[in-house]
């Protein structure tokens, strides 16, 4: 998966997330799938960002077999990566 970051304008904005499953993950059932799972799992995440903060997930088409305990650890270190890039 690919987590993009950036911080908004305005710092008093609370956290917000959009998530990408394009065709390349599966079929509807799958992406839906998936969705739920990266939704389940960022959800509780956000509060740890900044202020402001606009993340983007990107799932990229092994997140159709992954667990979610796989997507956890993905969505963990895409979540680090992007924190260390921020200015």
């Amino acid at each position: 998966m690919v987590v993009h970051l950036q911080i908004m304008g305005d710092t008093d904005a609370t956290p917000r997330a959009g998530l990408v499953v394009s065709r390349a993950v599966g079929g509807a059932v799958v992406r839906h799938r998936v969705s739920r799972r990266l939704r389940h799992l960022l959800a509780p995440r956000l509060a740890s960002l900044p202020a402001g903060a606009c993340v983007v997930v990107r799932a990229l088409p092994p997140a159709a077999h992954a667990t979610s305990a796989e997507l956890a650890v993905d969505l963990d270190a895409g979540l680090r990566g992007a924190l260390r890039k921020l200015p």
